[in-house]
C-alpha cells in the first residue's frame, strides 16, 4: 500500500508538472491537509466522547449485563474458549461497542482480546507438552516391564471435549482469532456512529440516512461471515479428528 500511494503522489506531480499545473497541485495539496487536520480534530471529539461513554457503562455495570445477556452467543461462535476466560469478557466489550457503532471504542478491546487468545493458546501448548510427555513416560514404563497397559475405564481424556487441545504453532493464527477477526470486519452496526461523523463533517443534508442501509448491510455482511466462520470450524474439527486418528 505504501508503494501504491506513493506512486499515485508521484505521477500526480509529473503529470501536473508536464502539463503545466503545478500550481493547482501545490494548492489541492494545502488544501487536502488543512482539511485532514479538520477532520483528525473532529473525529478526535467523537472518539473521545464515545471511548467515555463505554468507560462510564463498564464501570456502571452495564457491560457486564449486557455480556451476560449474549453469553450463549458467544460460546456458540467461540465454544472452544474455557467459560469464563478474560478473552470472552474483551469479545463481548468489542462486540458491544461495535454494534453501537463505536468502532473507536472497539479498538481497545479488540487489541486486548487478541492478547487473551494469544494466551489461550500458550496455554494449550503447555497443557499439549505435558499430556505428551505423560504419555510419552507412560510407554516407556510400559515397554520396560513388558506389560501392555491401558488407561483405566472412564478415564481416558476426550481430547475432542477439552478445551485446552488443538493448540496451532508459535506465530499461527489460531480459529477462534481468525472467527473473531472476520466478526470484527463484518460486525453487525445498530448505529454507525462514525459514519453520520464523517457525512456531517462533509456536509450532508441528512447524516443519519445511513442507518437503515448500515443496519441492513452489516447484518448480511455478519451472516455470512458467521455461516462462513462454522463451516470453517467443521472443517477443521474433521481435520483434527482425521489427524488423532488415522
Amino acid at each position: 500500500m505504501n508503494y501504491l500511494w506513493m506512486g499515485m503522489i508521484l505521477i500526480g506531480i509529473i503529470y501536473g508538472a508536464f502539463s503545466g499545473n503545478m500550481q493547482a497541485v501545490t494548492d489541492g495539496a494545502l488544501d487536502a491537509a488543512k482539511e485532514a487536520v479538520s477532520l483528525c480534530i473532529t473525529m478526535t471529539g467523537v472518539m473521545s466522547l464515545w471511548v467515555g461513554v463505554m468507560e462510564v457503562a463498564k464501570c456502571a455495570g452495564l457491560i457486564e449485563k449486557l455480556s451476560a445477556k449474549i453469553q450463549p452467543c458467544i460460546h456458540f461462535l467461540f465454544p472452544r474458549i474455557p467459560a469464563g476466560h478474560e478473552a470472552c469478557e474483551h469479545i463481548t466489550t468489542n462486540i458491544i461497542a461495535n454494534f453501537l457503532g463505536l468502532g473507536w471504542a472497539a479498538t481497545p478491546a479488540g487489541l486486548k482480546a487478541m492478547e487473551s487468545l494469544a494466551k489461550l493458546e500458550e496455554e494449550r501448548r503447555a497443557s499439549e507438552d505435558t499430556e505428551t510427555e505423560t504419555l510419552y513416560r507412560s510407554k516407556n514404563a510400559a515397554e520396560n516391564s513388558g506389560k501392555r497397559t491401558a488407561p483405566a475405564e472412564g478415564r481416558k481424556p476426550d481430547r475432542n471435549q477439552n478445551p485446552c487441545h488443538g493448540a496451532v504453532s508459535p506465530g499461527v493464527a489460531s480459529s477462534e482469532m481468525c472467527t473473531f477477526l472476520i466478526l470484527n470486519i463484518s460486525s453487525l452496526q445498530l448505529i454507525p456512529v462514525n459514519i453520520i461523523a464523517y457525512r456531517s463533517q462533509y456536509g450532508s443534508v441528512n447524516p443519519t440516512a445511513i442507518v437503515g442501509p448500515g443496519i441492513l448491510a452489516t447484518a448480511v455482511s455478519t451472516a455470512v461471515a458467521v455461516v462462513f466462520c462454522k463451516v470453517m470450524e467443521r472443517h477443521a474439527g474433521a481435520d483434527r479428528q482425521s489427524i488423532r486418528n488415522p
